[in-house]
């Protein structure tokens, strides 16, 4: 009965001397049974629905609590008490590549319980039969990251920018918008040759039915520099709002001639003007969201949910000798809310605040509206790649600059960050990874990357939403080219004490710098703050495969001997930063000489 066509319903009609043959019962089951998947899946989707967290048991085996999923043809998936399972028992193990793997969980059903068989068949082996079907489950590994289908619906309105057999640019928003409403405009750059390709935009949107940050009825687009894998796509949005009145069959529009488009230096001029197709509308945003969903078909509703495994978590894999590692669990649940768990849900929303609301009394009943219509802000971050030519036979202590580049966040306070991109062959299969090196690359020379040794500055134009970046070679080198990844953000408005020009004299310092630990242990690192209040700290390793550390400082130590270093810096002011350091030994320091270290 492992069935995953759900339709059509078909169920018995009895009628006076009817003759039961087995098929009939069985129709009988298969008929309650997809009524009920089928329910599942429309009502709640797939995902986990109670338990099933991951964690490890030992560097070779991981736990699996007991819990529940249901799958994209609506299948219950229960684990009805918590398991232990060696990784290499797992189907998949062998399968794997990288140092990296996703473990899965799927419907497994089996018949059990022999049973003798009074009606013998022809063949010898039948004369007992399976008296059960036990619905039971499988975990498994994969290499593969799950993919979230979504069902191609009319809800997004799109229009081709520029196409030609490098490269695709694609316009997209929202289809029909609610009056006063702000939206999301997104530019999509796909690369379709099989050669890399670096890729600009530059481009007036005009905007009739909307405006932009400034007021103005048109969007400026520059975009630079983008290289993407073969068929891998890169998205930009910008927020454009929608007027108050309605405006039925608008157009965002942009002339062809407006639009310059440059593959590799050679421009290209795309051969149709851009004409995006959108309605306002004078319907309420969750009306409107509302109707977007419901008209989504059958077919189209089932194809996207026909996701018959569940992720439970990414593994972060060490290869030893004679085995992988378990590095790192990281959770990749996603979860079916369910009106079993709203009374917990409010209860738990409960010991949150809501602004400046007034206390409660206990005992007595809140509405959670307030907490469900929290409004979450994006962080306004842009990245990209920048590549300086070196010319001929470089010298030692030559600078090099960059060409302005417009990283998109407008005007206004922004950090820029760079550091070196190169590309290094790693892994069983030799594929090639990309690594970023950020600060002093000579700190990594022992790694022998593949690049110019430079030391870098970035001068940002807050008026003009741009940078430009300058190099200085540190050492000869042969390369022709040299490739930075750079990271662009933007800091709050109207606090001059967050900007980095406002950060000297101002300092922060780790307790304990250097801590002695034993493998797997773990230690917080806490901070000193030097002519400035206590702000929001950040934290980061410095290197891959270094142990791992929380967002608030705690820090887990990895299952190697090392010295390994973290980076503590400010949220708001990453300038203002300080290093500590771990030394993890397989026979740590005893307690009394630990402290007497410290």
């Amino acid at each position: 009965m492992d069935n995953e066509q759900l339709l059509p319903f078909e169920r018995n009609r009895f009628y006076v001397g009817k003759l039961l043959t087995s098929s009939d019962f069985l129709a009988e089951q298969t008929y309650l049974n997809n009524k009920r998947r089928f329910l599942n899946s429309m009502m709640f989707g797939h995902g986990v629905v109670r338990g099933l967290g991951v964690y490890n048991l030992d560097d070779l085996s991981v736990i699996v609590e007991s819990g529940m999923a249901i799958d994209g043809s609506g299948r219950e998936i229960v684990i009805e008490s918590t398991v232990i399972r060696k990784l290499s028992a797992l189907e998949g193990f062998d399968s794997i590549t990288g140092d990296r793997a996703m473990l899965m969980l799927r419907y497994h059903e089996e018949p059990v319980h022999p049973t003798y068989s009074i009606v013998k068949k022809e063949r010898s082996d039948a004369e007992y039969e399976m008296n059960r079907v036990k619905e039971g489950w499988e975990l498994f590994l994969t290499d593969q990251a799950p993919r979230d289908v979504q069902p191609d619906t009319e809800f997004l309105s799109k229009s081709v920018i520029y196409a030609d057999s490098d490269c695709e640019i694609e316009a997209a928003l929202p289809g029909n918008v609610s009056c006063g409403e702000r939206v999301k405009l997104f530019i999509s750059v796909k690369r379709l040759s099989d050669i890399p390709k670096n890729i600009s935009l530059d481009c007036t949107i005009n905007t009739p039915a909307f405006t932009n940050e400034n007021g103005d009825h048109e969007l400026r687009v520059n975009l630079e520099n983008i290289v993407t894998e073969q068929g891998a796509e890169q998205r930009y949005s910008y927020f454009l709002d929608a007027r108050r009145e309605p405006a039925h069959e608008s157009f965002l529009l942009a002339k062809s001639a407006s639009v310059r488009v440059s593959v590799d230096g050679d421009v290209k001029i795309p051969e149709n003007d851009l004409m995006l197709k959108v309605n306002v509308v004078d319907v309420s945003l969750p009306e409107l969201i509302g109707r977007e969903v419901g008209r989504v078909n059958l077919e189209t509703a089932l194809d996207s949910v026909n996701v018959n495994t569940v992720c439970l978590a990414e593994l972060s894999l060490q290869r030893s000798k004679a085995d992988y590692i378990v590095e790192k669990i990281e959770d990749r649940r996603t979860y079916i809310r369910t009106m079993a768990t709203e009374d917990m849900r409010r209860e738990y929303a409960s010991y949150f605040g809501h602004g400046s609301a007034p206390a409660q009394k206990d005992g007595t009943a809140s509405s959670d509206s307030d907490f469900m219509g929290a409004v979450f802000r994006e962080p306004l971050y842009a990245t990209g790649l920048c590549e300086i030519p070196l010319g001929a036979g470089p010298r030692k202590g030559e600078v090099f600059f960059s060409d302005e580049i417009m990283h998109g966040l407008g005007e206004g306070n922004i950090y820029v960050d760079v550091g070196f991109e190169y590309i290094v062959e790693e892994g069983r299969d030799a594929s090639a990874e990309r690594h970023t090196i950020y600060g002093d690359p000579e700190l990594f020379e022992r790694d022998n990357p593949k690049l110019a040794y430079a030391s870098t500055a970035v001068k940002v134009y807050a008026e003009r939403g741009s940078f430009i970046i300058a190099a200085s070679l540190t050492k000869p080198t042969n390369y022709a080219v040299m490739s930075l990844r750079w990271i662009a953000v933007k800091l709050p408005v109207g606090d001059d004490k967050l900007l980095p020009r406002k950060t000297a004299g101002l300092s922060i310092s780790a307790l304990t710098p250097t801590v002695v630990l034993g493998m797997r242990e773990t230690y917080y690192f806490a901070v000193s703050f030097k002519n400035m209040e206590p702000c929001t700290l950040s934290y980061e390793l410095t290197e891959k495969n270094s142990g791992e550390i929380s967002a608030d400082g705690i820090y887990t130590a990895p299952s190697k001997e090392g010295v390994y270093e973290v980076r503590i810096f400010c949220a708001d002011m990453p300038t203002v930063s300080t290093y500590a350091y771990a030394v993890v030994k397989k026979d740590p320091f005893n307690e009394s000489e630990r402290e007497s270290n410290a």
